[in-house]
């Protein structure tokens, strides 16, 4: 009897000591719950300041988009005010001083003394008029090779332009230009006609 109480006692403590190390697993598992948990916290605090963060860099690129557009429009509307005050300020140019053609005899490039009048008004206006640049186109008749009637047409808007140099004008502010015979007035083969193509053409250039 005294014998099967021992391994009674034997078998119970040996159950005991087997049932022991289950414990600290249990421990592990719960403790591993808390750790899962913060983890996908701060997972999910990421992805919301990451968000965040998208949110405001695409805001700010469309604002500094919408900001260089209406720059850009602005611009654009201040050139085209700009290009328009211009052509106003040409046209009243224009208005306060006829700018008249002289002529040439045939074949020269001569300036003829009833010419000369012309220029002398054209310069006196220039004089005042001291952000004008002015361009003065060479003609000929039909009469005559092409590039003969080039080079005289050259060589009557350069005459006009010393003339003009004489009177004090600078001559940075002429221009000239040939067109010969390419742009007549009048295409009747007659001698007025041709009289009136033989001419130095006065246009504004430019105004600073």
């Amino acid at each position: 009897m005294k014998r099967f109480t021992s391994i009674t006692v034997l078998i119970m403590a040996a159950a005991l000591l087997a049932g022991c190390p289950k414990k600290p697993t249990i421990v592990k598992e719960e403790a591993k719950a808390p750790a899962a948990e913060v983890s996908s916290d701060t997972k999910a605090k990421e992805e919301t300041e990451a968000k965040a963060r998208a949110e405001a860099r695409a805001k700010a690129e469309a604002g500094a988009k919408a900001k260089a557009e209406s720059e850009a429009r602005a611009n654009a509307e201040a050139e085209a005010r700009a290009g328009e005050a211009a052509a106003k300020a040409e046209a009243k140019v224009k208005e306060e001083f006829r700018l008249e053609d002289i002529h040439f005899d045939l074949d020269k490039y001569e300036i003829k003394d009833k010419d000369r009048e012309i220029l002398s008004n054209l310069a006196d206006w220039l004089s005042k008029n001291k952000s004008v640049k002015i361009e003065i186109e060479g003609h000929c008749d039909e009469r005559g090779a092409n590039d003969y009637n080039l080079a005289l047409g050259e060589r009557r808007a350069d005459s006009a332009k010393n003339y003009l140099a004489t009177l004090g004008i600078d001559a940075s502010r002429i221009g000239t230009i040939s067109y010969g015979e390419e742009k007549p007035l009048c295409t009747e083969s007659s001698e007025d006609c041709w009289f009136k193509n033989r001419r130095g053409h006065f246009v504004i250039q430019e105004q600073r």
